[in-house]
């Protein structure tokens, strides 16, 4: 296990404890952790929960809570900055496969990272980057 970076819904669900997690998801997080292996979010995920937050569609609880995981040292979930490197992984990433340009970014982050993103997201699992669910 290498670790993984999660897609902004699976962080979401994971912090709330949701069911709509795949137990497949639940699994490989838990094993990482155990294993001592990073969970990774990239920090386009905390502007794509700002967003939904000021459209209404989601409660501010759930981004200060996203916050919160992502600031504390001890948390087993790391941030992860944008780079140019990870800009530039995304020409790998088909845009008529995966045409929202937020989803892309995080596909090019794993993608650049070496590690499998865990997602529901039908277009990124179908584009040829590694997922999980």
């Amino acid at each position: 296990m290498r670790g993984a970076l999660l897609d902004t819904h699976v962080l979401v669900w994971h912090l709330a404890a949701s069911p709509e997690l795949s137990p497949r998801a639940v699994a490989v997080m838990d094993k990482s952790v155990q294993a001592g292996k990073p969970l990774f979010v990239s920090v386009v995920s905390v502007l794509e929960l700002i967003y939904l937050v000021e459209k209404g569609r989601l409660p501010k609880e759930t981004l200060e809570r996203c916050v919160s995981t992502l600031s504390d040292v001890d948390s087993d979930i790391f941030p992860v900055a944008f780079d140019m490197a990870m800009a530039l992984a995304a020409r790998q990433i088909p845009r008529s496969e995966v045409p929202d340009m937020p989803d892309r970014i995080i596909a090019a982050t794993a993608l650049h990272l070496g590690v499998p993103l865990i997602t529901r997201d039908g277009n990124i699992r179908k584009s040829g980057v590694e997922t999980i669910w």
